[in-house]
């Protein structure tokens, strides 16, 4: 990972995913670094209003009804974003569904489904945004993808999950090597199980973590020019490294049903 020094404090951003736990509270942890006003793009705008103003109240809020499924309506994103805040300082890309046990037994609309939810429409959006960031780079632009060690090597259980993160998460590293010299930088960040609305009900997995403590490493590596990866917990960099490289029949066992 390269940490670079940025030129000023972040202070727009736009939030694809609105509606999320995590990118509510990187929006709250950004604030301590300078954000001012973010465009939140979310199915439900009123409700991701709702729910970043619980987690802050230092952030302008500016709610777009989005879903990010529909790539025609990218126009009017982007319209209605710099009209809001101008380029922005920092695209935060927060789409997703989780699909607990998402592999046999799926039906083929909905295994099409999380792959277009997870990475195919994110992607869409992410060259679309890159493309207009670069244009305009101002003083150091950042784009942040949430990805999941869940695509670092898929298990049996959820393959059509981890898979579909596997593709945003390689996505977005090629994006960034495209995007290096432009004035733009990439950030991946790949948490392990986050304690969230997302997850409820589900049995932690070891390293579990909560949207705070993501968000908060977020923050500082968008505050100090940081691209790359970031792994949260810190720890799950070298593991995953290690167990993506494991035979198949001992991942198999470690892995199990979870």
């Amino acid at each position: 990972m390269v940490a670079r020094r940025s030129l000023r404090p972040p202070q727009t951003a736009l939030v694809l995913g609105g509606g999320s736990d995590i990118a509510a509270a990187c929006v709250a942890a950004l604030a301590g670094h300078g954000l001012r006003t973010a465009v939140l793009a979310a199915r439900d705008p009123d409700a991701a209003r709702a729910r970043m103003a619980a987690a802050t109240d230092r952030v302008d809020l500016v709610p777009i009804r989005w879903d990010v499924l529909d790539t025609g309506a990218l126009d009017d994103l982007w319209s209605t974003t710099t009209q809001a805040v101008g380029t922005p300082d920092v695209v935060l890309c927060a789409v997703g569904s989780l699909g607990h046990h998402a592999g046999l037994g799926m039906s083929p609309t909905d295994v099409e489904a999380m792959a277009r939810t997870n990475y195919a429409a994110p992607a869409a959006a992410l060259a679309y945004v890159a493309e207009r960031l670069a244009a305009d780079p101002g003083d150091g632009r950042a784009m942040v993808v949430l990805s999941s060690v869940a695509g670092v090597r898929p298990r049996r259980s959820n393959f059509v999950y981890g898979s579909s993160k596997a593709g945003l998460d390689s996505f977005a590293r090629g994006l960034g090597d495209a995007l290096h010299g432009s004035g733009v930088r990439m950030l991946v960040v790949r948490p392990g199980f986050v304690r969230s609305r997302m997850t409820t009900g589900l049995d932690p997995a070891p390293f579990a973590t909560d949207p705070e403590v993501v968000a908060g490493a977020v923050a500082r590596a968008v505050a100090g020019g940081r691209d790359g990866v970031l792994s949260v917990p810190p720890l799950l960099g070298p593991l995953f490294a290690v167990l993506a490289n494991l035979p198949r029949g001992l991942w198999r066992r470690i892995a199990g049903d979870r």
